[in-house]
C-alpha cells in the first residue's frame, strides 16, 4: 500500500502482544468463572476445544496466506478482498471495520468494571449511584486523544507495559489459594458436565475470549516482514492462549465452588494472591490493551477500504485514505473510529450489538478458512506459501464457523447475512466494473470441472444405457452478422443440453491470426455476456470450413460428454449459400452426429407463433428427435408465449390411425402438446408437401423439418429450397433412434 513503506518498522512482538492481550481480555476476568461454574470442568474444556476449532484453523489459514504474497495494509480485509474480489472483500471489510470499532467501545466499557470499588465507595459515602459513563467516557476521550496524537507507536509501546501487568496478574491468580481449595478433592474422573442444555448460551458469552488471534494481523501494513511476523505472532498467541485457558479452568474448579463462580463476576479477585488489587489492575490492563489493539487495527482496515474505493463517494474515499504526513498514520480513519466507539460508550451498553459483532467476526474467520481451502483445492501454481496448513483443517474451520454462528443465535446470524447481502448488492450496483470473477473461484471451478469430466468419461464407458441429452457444437464465421445459430444453441443449452459455439477465423495459425482470435473472442464474450447465455464460446483458426469441422468434431465436449450434434447455419437471403454444408455433410455423418441445418433470413423470430414440427409417421428417427428438441427449446424464456404444433402428412384413409399414434406418443412422452395442436393433413396428388408446409407454417416462429441422408445425396441443394414463405427453419437429421418415454 502506498505511503506505508517508510513506516514499516514493527517486528513480530506487536503482532503477538496485540493478539495475546485481546485473547486474555475482558471475558477472562469477568465471565470465564461463570462459564466454569455453570458447565463444570469438562463443559468449560469443551467450550475451549470447540472455540479453537474455529480459531486455530483461522490462525493457520492467515499464516499460510501471509507467506504466499505480501499482506499489505488492512490485514484481514486485504487478504479477503484480494482473494474474493473487491466487491465481496469490501462487503466483509465494512462489516469487519464496524465490528472492530464497536469492539473498542466494548473493551472500554469492560475497563470500567475494574473500578467497581469506586462506584461502591461513592454509593456508600454519598448515596450517589454513578453511571458507568463517569469513567468510560473520559477513558475513551483520553484513549482517542492519545491515538490521534501519537498513533500506533504509542499503542505498541503501551502494549508492552499492559501485557506485563496482565502477565503479573495471571501469575498472582495461579499463586493464590482459597479455603475451598484446601478442602476440595478434585478428580478428573469424578467431575461432572453440568447444565449441558445451556452449553451454547454459555458458549456465546465466552467465545469472544478466543477471537483475538487476528488482532495483530491488522498491523500488516506497519510490519517489516508480514510473512514472518504474522504466522509466528498469530499462531503462538493462539496456542499459548488455549493452553493458558485450560490451566485457568483447572484453577477455577479447584479454587471456588460453582455457586461462587456463577454469582460473583470478580471471583478471580477472591482467588488470586493480593487479588483485591491485582485482579482489578489486570482487568484494567487487559481491557485497555484490547481497546488499544482494536483502536490501532480498525482505522487501518477503514483506510484500506477507502484506498480500494469501497465507498460510493470519491471525496469520502480520498479523505479516509489520507495519512498523516510525518508518519502516514491513518488520522482521518482513526477519527471516524473513535467517534463510533465514543457513541457506543456514551450509550453505555453494547450487549445489544455484541452478538452481531460476533457474527461479523465469525464471517471473517470463516472467509479466511474458505480462502485457504479454495487455494488448496484450486491448486494454482502461483499459490506457493512457505508455511502450509492442511486443506481439511481449513474446511473444518469454515464449516464450524458457519455452524457456530447459527448455534449461537440463528436470528442474528440471518440478520448478519442479510445486512452483508444488501451491502454486496449495493456495491455491485455502484461498481459494476468490479464484478470480475476472482481467480480463486475460477481455479476451484476448474478443478471441479476437470474432475467431473474425468469421472463422467469413466462412468460413461461402463454404462449400458445412456440417457440422451443434446451436446451441440456450431461453427460460424458470421458471428457478428447474424445471431440465429447462437440463439439456437442458447435455447438448447439453457436447461437440458450443452452448447459450444466456435467463431471461425479464416486463415492459418500465426501470431497475427492468434491475436485476431483473442480480440474477436473478447468481443464475442462481451456480446453474449448480458443475455444470460449458457453457451461456451471460443474461436477456431482454420483455412477452410472442412478443416475447421474436422478439428471441432474431434474435441471433447465441455460437459464431460462427447458432442453428439453439429449445427450448420446459412442465410436464405443469399443464393448458393448451402453448398458448403452439402460438401461437409458426409464428414459429419461419419462421426455419428445428429445434424441440424439452420436456415434463417432477415425476419425476426415471432415467438408467439410457436414451434411447428413437420414429421412423417414412418420416419420415427427424425420425428422423435424433433419432438425432444421442441420440448427442450420451449423451456427457454424466449418461448414463454409460444407452444408446439405437430403436423403429419398421411395418405387418404390413414388420418384416424395417424392421429391416434401421435396422441399416444405425446401422452406416453409426457410432452406439453395439447390434442388440438396435433394436425393430420391428407396428402393430395398434385400438391407437394412443401406447398402445405408454406401454407400452414408461414407465421411460425420456428419450423422443424426432418430430412434423410439419401435425399442429400440425390437432391443436394434442392432439399432446402422451396420454403420461401417460412421464417427460421431447422432441418433435422437424427443419426439414430431417440427414446421418448
Amino acid at each position: 500500500m502506498k505511503g506505508n513503506i517508510s513506516n514499516n518498522k514493527f517486528g513480530t512482538a506487536p503482532v503477538f502482544f496485540t493478539a495475546i492481550s485481546t485473547i486474555l481480555g475482558a471475558i477472562l476476568f469477568l465471565r470465564f468463572g461463570f462459564a466454569v461454574g455453570t458447565l463444570g470442568f469438562w463443559g468449560a474444556v469443551l467450550i475451549i476445544l470447540l472455540g479453537h476449532m474455529v480459531t486455530i484453523p483461522t490462525a493457520l489459514a492467515i499464516s499460510e496466506i501471509a507467506t504466499n504474497k505480501r499482506v499489505e495494509g488492512g490485514g484481514e480485509y486485504f487478504i479477503i478482498s484480494r482473494s474474493f474480489g473487491l466487491n465481496i472483500g469490501a462487503t466483509i471489510g465494512i462489516a469487519l471495520f464496524m465490528s472492530q470499532a464497536i469492539s473498542v467501545a466494548f473493551y472500554v466499557i469492560a475497563f470500567t468494571e475494574a473500578f467497581e470499588f469506586v462506584f461502591n465507595y461513592v454509593f456508600e459515602a454519598y448515596d450517589v449511584l454513578l453511571p458507568r459513563q463517569a469513567i468510560s467516557v473520559p477513558s475513551m476521550l483520553i484513549l482517542a486523544a492519545l491515538i490521534l496524537t501519537k498513533g500506533a507507536n504509542l499503542g505498541v509501546k503501551a502494549l508492552y507495559f499492559v501485557v506485563a501487568i496482565l502477565a503479573a496478574s495471571l501469575v498472582l491468580f495461579f499463586l493464590g489459594t482459597t479455603e475451598y481449595q484446601t478442602e476440595n478433592t478434585f478428580s478428573f474422573f469424578e467431575t461432572q458436565f453440568r447444565n449441558s442444555s445451556d452449553f451454547f448460551i454459555v458458549f456465546a458469552i465466552i467465545f469472544p475470549a478466543f477471537t483475538g488471534m487476528t488482532a495483530g494481523v491488522g498491523l500488516s501494513g506497519d510490519l517489516k516482514k508480514p510473512s514472518k511476523s504474522i504466522p509466528i505472532g498469530t499462531i503462538s498467541a493462539t496456542i499459548i492462549g488455549m493452553i493458558l485457558y485450560f490451566f485457568i479452568v483447572y484453577k477455577f474448579v479447584v479454587s471456588a465452588s460453582p455457586e461462587d463462580m456463577m454469582n460473583d463476576q470478580m471471583i478471580m479477585a477472591k482467588i488470586a494472591l493480593y487479588g483485591a488489587v491485582a485482579v482489578p489492575i489486570g482487568l484494567a490492563a487487559s481491557t485497555i490493551s484490547s481497546a488499544l489493539g482494536s483502536v490501532m487495527v480498525a482505522p487501518r482496515t477503514l483506510q484500506a477500504l477507502a484506498m480500494d474505493r469501497a465507498f460510493p463517494s470519491k471525496s469520502i474515499n480520498r479523505w479516509l485514505s489520507r495519512g498523516r504526513d510525518k508518519d502516514n498514520e491513518p488520522i482521518n480513519a482513526s477519527l471516524v473510529t473513535v467517534l463510533i466507539a465514543l457513541l457506543f460508550v456514551a450509550l453505555g451498553n453494547v450487549n445489544s450489538v455484541a452478538s452481531i459483532i460476533s457474527m461479523f467476526f465469525m464471517v471473517t474467520y470463516g472467509s479466511l478458512c474458505l480462502i485457504s481451502f479454495l487455494n488448496h483445492f484450486g491448486s494454482s501454481p502461483s499459490y506457493r506459501p512457505s508455511f502450509k496448513s492442511r486443506w481439511y483443517l481449513s474446511l473444518i474451520g469454515f464449516v464450524v464457523s458457519l455452524w457456530v454462528m447459527f448455534k449461537i443465535n440463528t436470528p442474528y446470524a440471518l440478520l448478519a447475512f442479510a445486512v452483508m447481502t444488501m451491502m454486496y448488492l449495493y456495491l455491485n450496483r455502484i461498481y459494476k466494473n468490479r464484478k470480475g470473477f476472482a481467480s480463486i473461484f475460477s481455479n476451484a471451478i476448474f478443478q471441479v470441472n476437470r474432475n467431473l469430466q474425468v469421472y463422467l468419461q469413466k462412468k460413461g464407458g461402463r454404462r449400458t444405457f445412456k440417457e440422451w441429452r443434446p451436446s451441440a457444437i456450431c461453427i460460424s464465421k458470421d458471428s457478428f452478422k447474424r445471431d440465429k445459430a447462437f440463439k439456437l444453441l442458447s435455447w438448447i443449452s439453457y436447461k437440458y443440453g450443452f452448447g459450444t459455439y466456435l467463431h471461425r477465423i479464416e486463415g492459418y495459425y500465426s501470431k497475427e491470426t492468434n491475436r485476431q482470435s483473442e480480440q474477436e473472442l473478447a468481443r464475442l464474450i462481451q456480446k453474449v455476456k448480458g443475455i444470460g447465455s449458457h453457451v461456451y464460446v471460443d474461436t477456431i483458426i482454420s483455412p477452410s470450413y472442412t478443416s475447421a469441422i474436422a478439428q471441432a468434431i474431434q474435441i471433447p465436449g465441455i460437459a464431460g460428454m462427447e458432442n453428439n450434434m453439429v449445427i450448420f447455419e446459412y442465410n436464405k437471403d443469399v443464393g448458393n449459400n448451402v453448398s458448403f454444408i452439402i460438401e461437409n455433410f458426409a464428414l459429419v455423418n461419419a462421426g455419428n452426429f445428429d445434424v441440424i441445418i439452420l436456415a434463417s433470413d432477415h425476419r425476426e423470430i415471432d415467438y408467439k407463433g410457436g414451434i411447428h414440427l413437420w414429421i412423417k409417421s414412418p420416419d420415427t428417427e427424425n420425428a422423435n428427435l424433433m419432438i425432444l428438441l421442441s420440448f427442450i427449446i420451449l423451456g427457454h424464456p424466449d418461448w414463454k408465449t409460444g407452444d408446439i404444433k405437430i403436423f403429419d402428412i398421411c395418405k387418404p384413409g390413414e388420418e384416424a390411425e395417424t392421429k391416434e399414434n401421435l396422441n399416444k406418443l405425446v401422452v406416453e412422452g409426457r410432452l406439453p402438446i395439447t390434442s388440438k395442436n396435433i394436425n393430420v393433413l391428407v396428402s393430395e396428388p398434385d400438391v407437394s408437401s412443401k406447398v402445405l408446409i408454406n401454407k400452414h407454417s408461414a407465421d411460425a416462429g420456428l419450423t422443424m423439418i426432418g430430412f434423410r441422408e439419401e435425399k442429400i445425396k440425390h437432391e443436394k441443394e434442392k432439399v432446402f429450397e422451396g420454403y420461401d414463405e417460412l421464417g427460421t427453419i431447422m432441418f433435422v437429421n437424427s443419426h439414430d433412434q431417440k427414446s421418448i418415454d
